[in-house]
Order: C-alpha cells, then structure tokens, then sequence
C-alpha cells in the first residue's frame, strides 16, 4: 500500500494520449536565510530520496511505447527543464492497468532547481487510450 498526499501528486487519472507534462507541478519553495547566516540555504533536491509511483490506470492503446522523465526548473512555465530522472522505454504491451513504472528514486545530488513535473513521452502513434497516476510517496511499495 502506499501513501499519497494531494500535494505531492503530478498525475491523477491523467489521459496521456500525446506527450505531455504531468497534470500537476511541485513547488519545492524558496530556501530562506537562517538568522545570522549571510545568506539564503541552498536547495540541494538529490541530498535525500524522493520516491516516485508512476501507475497505469486505464490500458494504453496504439501508441508504440511510453517513457516517463522527472523534470525539475526554475520556473513554474518549465521553459528551460532539467531531466534528472527517466524511465526505460515501456512497450506498449505492457503499459495495461496497474502496470508500475520504475523510476530511480534519487535525484542527482546537485539538483538545485525548484520545480518539479513529470514528462510522459509517447512513442510511435499516439495513444487513443491510456491513464496514469503519479506521486510522491510516503513509502515506495517493495516489488515497485
């Protein structure tokens, strides 16, 4: 079983039909500046594990292939997205409901960006059905 909150979820029976990013951003906040410090902590994202679950709700249908990327920016408008995570190339066979896709769940240390989305890239055609649900877990489920 794992434990979701409504804060941390990209996707909530999200229709992926093309590629796209998650329904739902993260805002990882600004770092303030503790008293008597010069200035502001530094964000540092990959320093701990940010479990991922990625899950197929509805069957995909006619697209070749899905790929799932956690993108991290600046900026809210993703104009300029890092790729720190991504999962392998999922044949369209597999992508049936329930299927979990597997997503490193360390983000590189380093990452100092504040946003965060996940990026569905779909391969071959598109996709006529398929949905996903994506979030942040309090705990990552064992075979995931």
């Amino acid at each position: 079983m794992a434990l979701f909150d409504n804060a941390g979820l990209f996707s909530e029976d999200q229709a992926v039909t093309a590629t796209a990013a998650s329904t739902n951003s993260i805002d990882l906040g600004l770092m303030k500046t503790p008293v008597g410090a010069a200035g502001a902590l530094v964000l540092d994202a990959g320093l701990s594990e940010i479990p991922i679950l990625v899950q197929v709700t509805t069957t995909f249908a006619t697209l070749t292939s899905l790929v799932v990327s956690v993108e991290m920016d600046d900026n809210s408008s993703f104009s300029s997205p890092t790729t720190v995570a991504r999962s392998e190339v999922i044949p369209a066979a597999s992508l049936v409901a329930g299927y979990k896709f597997r997503l490193p769940c360390m983000i590189p240390e380093g990452t100092t960006e504040r946003y965060v989305q996940l990026r569905y890239t779909v391969g071959g055609s598109n996709a006529t059905a398929g949905k996903i649900f994506a979030g942040i877990v309090a705990s990552r489920p064992g075979a995931v």
